[in-house]
């Protein structure tokens, strides 16, 4: 066997992959963990791991969610979002926005220490590692999620150190950002 033939495709388009399967091999992906949220009149907040920067040059960010969470529609409807970066001693935050009981609205912010955003008005954690405001500009329909594409109007370090991850199904704790010596 030629070493290019061992890497030849070999395409099964009618043996799909098991969303089971998939789930499994990408939770050996460990992912930072954002709260999204909403102002305006859709206020709204949501646990995310499907979030990532794209481009330094425009500044755009992008967040993944699924058509049937509340934050879909929340952000369609306000055309803005903002993700605080969470870090590790913020894991009961990530818990909070990930209870699908919790309620809904302005009352699932009444015990978590935020203020709105200076440029969107949707809530920002106190606390995390970081906070992004964007307004919405592009949204892609990919299976049963949007990709929410943002450009960033506002990007903001906290004073946190210590990142919260999400890997195989549970929080852990990150990596800690290198002090600087000089």
């Amino acid at each position: 066997m030629s070493d290019s033939s061992r890497f030849s495709p070999v395409l099964a388009l009618d043996d799909p992959v098991e969303p089971a399967s998939l789930r499994e091999v990408m939770s050996r992906f460990a992912t930072g963990v954002v709260v999204l949220s909403v102002g305006g009149e859709d206020v709204h907040g949501m646990t995310a791991n499907a979030f990532s920067s794209v481009s330094l040059e425009p500044p755009l960010v992008l967040c993944c969610v699924a058509h049937s969470a509340v934050m879909h529609q929340a952000v369609t409807s306000a055309g803005h979002f903002a993700a605080s970066l969470l870090g590790v001693e913020q894991e009961p935050l990530a818990r909070h926005f990930a209870d699908k009981q919790r309620p809904l609205g302005p009352a699932q912010f009444e015990s978590v220490p935020a203020r709105p955003g200076p440029r969107t008005g949707a809530p920002l954690l106190d606390g995390a590692l970081g906070w992004l405001e964007c307004e919405l500009t592009e949204s892609h329909r990919a299976g049963d999620h949007s990709i929410f594409v943002g450009t960033v109007l506002d990007a903001r370090r906290g004073p946190g150190r210590d990142a919260l991850l999400y890997f195989e199904g549970g929080y852990r704790p990150g990596v800690r950002e290198a002090r600087r010596t000089s």
